[in-house]
C-alpha cells in the first residue's frame, strides 16, 4: 500500500511563485498555480475557466493562459466560495461569460461576510506568516453567478460536454465538482481536501461550519462512481489512471469511515471525547496523511456534529463562567504563581508539555505577565512544536504564533 503524499499544504499554496509559464495538464487543459489552482479548458468553440484564484494572481493567470486560448471565455465555474477560488473573477471575466456556482454560494458568502473580522483575525494568525500581510487573503467582491447548480447541471461548449455536480460535503457547503465525461476527467476542487489523500479537515482551526462526515462520504462515492481516469484537485498535481484513482478514493472513503464508525461506537459505549481523540487511529492499510486535518480533530468534529458542545461532564458547561474565573482561587490554594509555574516547568522537563500548558493557563489567567509562567509556557510550546515536526500546517502555525507571542510578552517584562 502506497504511503500518503508528503507534500505539505504550505508548499502547495506557494507553488505559483515558481511558475514561469502555463502548465499543460492535457492538450486541452491548462494550469496556472495560485493559493488555489486555476484551470483553463480550451476548445475552438470557446474556453472554460475553473476557478479564478486570488485577486493578486489574476493578471498572472491572464498572461499564462493567453498563448493557449482558442476561443471566447464562455463560462467560469467556481468550485467553492472561498476567496482564493474566486478572487480573480472580476479581472478574468469577459463580456458574455456565464459565471456558474453551486446554489449554496450565497449562504456561504453570507456567513463568512457576517464574521469577516472574526475569521480575518484567525486567518491572519495562522496564514499570515506564510502568505504575508494581505497576500492571497484579500476579500474581493462577492461573485454574482448567472447560473446556479442545485444538484446537477449539464451544458456543452461546441462538442465538449460539462457536467456540474453539487457536493455539499466538501470544504464548504457550496462545493462543486466538474465532470468531463468524454475525457473521463473530474475536477474536484477542495472536496477531497487541499492536500490529496490526507485526512479531511471536518473542522478547521481558523473556524468554519463543521462539515458533515456523512455527506463527505456520500460525495466521495459520487466522484468514485464516475470512474474518472484523470482527477484534478484544487491544489497539487493531477492524479492519473483509473485504477489508481479508484484505489485512492476507496482508501480515503474507508479511512474516514473507520474514524466515523469508531467515534460513534465509542460514544455509544460511554467513552469520553478526549479518550476517543487519543485512542482512535487508522490501521496501516488505511493510512492517510495529516497535513491539513488530523484523525483526532476528525473525532472531535464527528462528536460535535452529532452531540453538540455539551459533553455531560460538568454543570459549568451550560453556564457562561469560564474556568479562568477561578484561576485566582487555584493560585491561592497552590501557594501562588511561582509554585504553579515551578510545577509546570517540572512537567515540561518530564515531557508532559500539554499538562504544563493547563497549569500555566491558570497562572497566566490570574497574572498575565508572570515571568516564570511565561517561561514554562515557552518551553511547553517549543516541545509541542518539535514533536509535531511541521507535519500539520495549521497545528504548526498555531504553535509558532503562540510561541512568538509568549516570547514577546516575556521579553517585554
Amino acid at each position: 500500500m502506497a504511503t500518503p503524499p508528503s507534500l505539505t499544504l504550505g508548499t502547495l499554496v506557494l507553488g505559483g511563485e515558481n511558475q514561469t509559464s502555463v502548465i499543460a495538464v492535457t492538450d486541452t487543459i491548462f494550469l496556472s498555480q495560485d493559493v488555489s489552482n486555476v484551470y483553463l479548458v480550451t476548445s475552438p468553440a470557446g474556453d472554460v475557466l475553473i476557478n479564478t484564484g486570488t485577486v493578486a494572481g489574476a493578471r498572472r493567470h491572464q498572461d499564462f493562459f493567453r498563448p493557449v486560448r482558442q476561443g471566447p471565455l464562455t463560462h467560469i465555474i467556481l468550485t467553492q466560495g472561498h476567496p482564493d477560488h474566486f478572487g480573480g473573477l472580476s479581472a478574468l471575466k469577459e463580456t458574455g461569460t456565464v459565471v456558474v456556482a453551486q446554489r449554496n454560494l450565497a449562504r456561504v458568502r453570507g456567513y463568512m461576510n457576517a464574521l469577516k473580522p472574526f475569521y480575518g483575525r484567525r486567518t491572519q494568525k495562522l496564514w499570515g506568516p506564510i502568505l504575508g500581510e494581505g497576500h492571497g487573503l484579500a476579500n474581493p467582491e462577492d461573485p454574482k453567478p448567472n447560473q446556479v447548480v442545485d444538484h446537477h447541471l449539464a451544458f456543452t461548449v461546441g462538442t465538449r460536454q460539462f457536467e456540474l455536480l453539487a457536493t455539499p460535503g466538501g470544504e464548504t457547503l457550496d462545493s462543486l465538482v466538474v465532470w468531463l465525461p468524454q475525457e473521463r476527467t473530474v475536477f474536484t476542487g477542495n472536496l477531497l481536501g487541499p492536500v490529496y489523500l490526507h485526512m479531511p479537515n471536518l473542522y478547521t482551526l481558523r473556524g468554519d461550519k463543521i462539515r458533515s462526515v456523512v455527506q463527505f462520504l456520500e460525495d466521495v462515492e459520487k466522484v468514485r462512481s464516475l470512474e474518472p481516469e484523470l482527477l484534478i484537485t484544487g491544489h497539487g498535481e493531477p492524479v492519473r489512471g483509473a485504477a489508481r484513482i479508484q484505489e485512492d478514493l476507496i482508501r480515503l472513503r474507508d479511512g474516514v469511515r473507520h474514524v466515523y464508525d469508531a467515534t460513534i461506537a465509542g460514544m455509544n459505549a460511554g467513552i469520553d471525547l478526549f479518550t476517543l481523540m487519543n485512542d482512535i487511529t487508522l490501521p496501516p492499510e488505511l493510512a492517510l496523511g495529516e497535513g491539513h486535518g488530523k484523525v483526532s480533530w476528525a473525532v472531535r468534529a464527528i462528536w460535535e456534529e452529532h452531540a453538540g458542545w455539551f459533553r455531560f461532564e460538568s454543570t459549568t458547561e451550560i453556564y457562561g463562567v469560564p474556568p479562568r474565573a477561578v484561576a485566582g482561587d487555584i493560585l491561592d490554594l497552590a501557594g501562588g504563581p511561582d509554585s504553579l509555574a515551578a510545577r509546570a516547568q517540572h512537567l515540561v522537563d518530564r515531557g508532559q508539555a500539554l499538562k504544563a500548558l493547563h497549569l500555566v493557563d491558570i497562572s497566566l489567567a490570574a497574572q498575565p505577565d508572570h515571568r516564570a509562567s511565561l517561561r514554562a509556557k515557552q518551553g511547553a510550546l517549543a516541545a509541542l512544536l518539535a514533536a509535531c515536526e511541521g507535519n500539520n500546517l495549521s497545528e504548526t502555525m498555531w504553535l509558532k504564533a503562540e510561541l512568538a507571542a509568549t516570547q514577546e510578552r516575556w521579553e517585554s517584562q
